[in-house]
Parts: C-alpha cells; structure tokens; sequence
C-alpha cells in the first residue's frame, strides 16, 4: 500500500477531505524524521518503534575502491503483537508461495 492509498483509505473512512490528510500525514512523517534525525527514537504505541542504533564505522570494499559506510542505522521495530497478527492474517504473495515449494 502506498501512501497515497493511505490516505485516500483515511480520508474514505473518516470522510475528512484528502486535502487535510495528506496535510496529516505529512506531517506526521516530517515529525518522525526530524525526531530521527535529531538521534531520538519514535514510539507508537500499539503499533512499532522506529529506532536511530549508532554502529562502528565500517569499510565496504569493491573491486576499484574502498568506500566508508555510515556508523548510523535506522531500522523499524513492529511490535510483537503486531508480527502475530501478520503471520496470521496476511495474504500469502506469489513470492512466499514459490519459496515454499
């Protein structure tokens, strides 16, 4: 789902004009990455974290260079009542279908 799925879903639903969802939702993520960017991490309750994780320096090499990588990870982190809910209820795609066979 995109995000202006998102929105257009939001926007059915509560019957507030799309104009001032998307407004919402913009912010919403403006606030987010702000947060994250000032090195804070984000909580929603009921819903998932995402998380600034500080690591070493690393070095990647490729066969004409050697490039530093950033020390700085983000990483989104559901909520375990979250992951269950998924496992259980989520559509199985084509792709998990051929893994499996």
């Amino acid at each position: 789902m995109t995000k202006a799925e998102i929105i257009t879903e939001i926007s059915t639903k509560t019957g507030i004009e799309k104009v001032d969802v998307q407004e919402t939702v913009e912010a919403f993520f403006k606030v987010v990455k702000n947060s994250m960017v000032g090195g804070e991490n984000v909580y929603v309750r009921g819903f998932g974290s995402f998380v600034v994780k500080k690591r070493a320096k690393k070095t990647a090499r490729n066969i004409s260079k050697i490039l530093p990588l950033l020390s700085l990870n983000i990483l989104y982190q559901v909520l375990n009542l979250l992951k269950l809910l998924l496992k259980k209820y989520a559509p199985v795609t084509k792709v998990q279908k051929q893994s499996n066979n």
